[in-house]
């Protein structure tokens, strides 16, 4: 079987995971939805800078061009 992108996105939906961005920051939440661009749907989100925690924000949502990676928390 086949895995693509999106497949991969698709089993972490509803957990944790790590948003890295171009500008180095982090947002760290609960995957809820994404879409074909990845742009992203977070919960229970924080915002971290240089692995420090900035603000907790709830629910975010992240442009998938912003995005460097992806991963399991």
């Amino acid at each position: 079987m086949e895995s693509r992108p999106l497949d991969a996105l698709n089993k972490s939906r509803g957990k944790r995971v790590i948003v890295e961005l171009k500008n180095n920051k982090q947002y760290i939440g609960t995957l809820q939805a994404f879409d074909i661009h990845i742009n992203v749907v977070l919960d229970d989100a924080e915002e971290r800078a240089n692995g420090e925690l900035i603000r907790k924000i709830g629910t975010v949502f992240v442009r998938g061009d912003t995005i460097t990676v992806i991963f399991a928390a």
